[in-house]
């Protein structure tokens, strides 16, 4: 018997009417709730409330959710056909909540060539994927035009397919190499084949903490600009959160607040994305510095309570098979969920800080996992668009590159 999965089915909705549940709540939560359902999204004080819902406001508080998704996205739930390239391990940030990094003098580094990952893109490709996501670590040895050189040479033997890359980290860095302010470093990497950023080196955007989480990452002032740059050249990017480790339920729902802002600002996030912190091998855990929560009933305060929260601003939450294992992530999406994420096929960074949900999965297991919620799956472009009719295929200068690496 899994008690956590026990756990979370016994907060599902079970048939019980919406409003029995939301009148049995305490007096605050029912109105929160009531609210929402009226279109009228919480408040930050009453986000931070929601996330720490228990019992049978809890439960209301993931009926809701579900009412919400059911009438802003429907039962469809939409997936992405991708693969994550990881072309360096090497980093010197020293993230305390890492442990994929490595210096370059240890065994294990690895910094893969052009060729190297032209040979995961084909591999990619050719199962496929539709979206590469591509990301590193902080290569101290790395050439100022990498990212830039990275792009020209996927994009000039698969021009279709998606590069969703570079972390706001990377961009900053990327920036300081070639000594380009952010806005020209953007546009040219948009322009060499970048068609989004993944939001995340967000973890919680507060700088006390981001202190105790990495004091050499990039602080929240220049998150800000850089996603904020990247939406106004005409890259948009997802957003996401860190949680489960030092933070307070104050800092979550400050960071939810800013996300939010920023949305308003800019319409630039496709999607929002909960992470919860997998401790077992970082230097956070091990050092002491954390008690980390368990998978079951906070995943689903966060779910639930971002989907009435980003009502109306962002549409898509995304659920994570890879921290939550395959039967929550399937569960979440009766808390406010529309979109089951990636196939990922290669997925190291929470592998090695002690995920076990494993590296990949087939758009077939989620279709499935999908369907086992009752919902409908659809895969997606990256973007949330009509897949193209038309295959992928690799041009002439794949032929010649994918030639030149060992083994293919």
């Amino acid at each position: 018997m899994n008690l956590v999965t026990d756990e979370v089915r016994r907060l599902l909705p079970d048939g019980t009417p919406l409003d029995r549940l939301v009148a049995e709540a305490t007096t605050d939560i029912a109105g929160i709730l009531e609210r929402a359902l009226a279109r009228q999204a919480p408040t930050k004080d009453e986000v931070e409330r929601l996330l720490m819902t228990t019992g049978g406001d809890l439960r209301a508080l993931v009926a809701t959710a579900d009412q919400v998704r059911r009438e802003d996205a429907g039962d469809v739930v939409t997936y992405v056909v991708n693969r994550n390239v990881n072309f360096t391990n090497v980093c010197f940030v020293n993230c305390q909540f890492c442990a994929f990094k490595r210096q370059r003098w240890e065994s294990d580094a690895y910094n893969h060539g052009t060729d190297e990952v032209l040979g995961k893109v084909a591999e990619a490709v050719e199962r496929g994927a539709t979206e590469i996501c591509m990301q590193g670590g902080i290569n101290p040895q790395m050439g100022a035009f990498t990212y830039r050189d990275m792009l020209v040479a996927i994009k000039s033997a698969f021009p279709q397919i998606h590069v969703h890359a570079f972390s706001p980290m990377e961009i900053m860095y990327g920036s300081r190499r070639t000594n380009m302010p952010y806005g020209e470093y953007l546009a040219m990497l948009r322009d060499a084949g970048l068609g989004s950023i993944p939001g995340t080196a967000a973890e919680i955007l507060d700088d006390e903490v981001r202190e105790i989480l990495s004091h050499k990452k990039v602080d929240v002032a220049t998150w800000i600009e850089i996603v904020t740059t990247a939406h106004r050249v005409g890259v948009p990017s997802t957003a996401t959160i860190m949680y489960g480790h030092v933070e307070t339920t104050a800092h979550v729902a400050a960071h939810l607040a800013l996300v939010r802002r920023l949305q308003e600002e800019t319409g630039g996030f496709t999607e929002f994305v909960p992470l919860h912190f997998i401790h077992q091998n970082t230097a956070l855990f091990q050092r002491g510095l954390v008690r980390p929560t368990a998978n079951g009933a906070a995943d689903f305060s966060m779910y639930a309570a971002c989907r009435l929260f980003f009502r109306g601003t962002i549409d898509n939450l995304q659920t994570s098979w890879v921290k939550l294992g395959h039967e929550l992530a399937a569960l979440s999406l009766a808390a406010g969920v529309n979109d089951f994420g990636g196939t990922l096929m290669e997925e190291s960074i929470s592998r090695e800080a002690g995920a076990d949900a494993g590296e990949y999965t087939s758009a077939a297991e989620i279709e499935q996992l999908i369907r086992s919620m009752g919902r409908i799956p659809r895969q997606r472009t990256t973007l949330y668009k009509e897949l193209p009719a038309q295959p992928y295929v690799a041009t002439a200068a794949y032929s010649a590159a994918h030639a030149a690496v060992p083994g293919a």
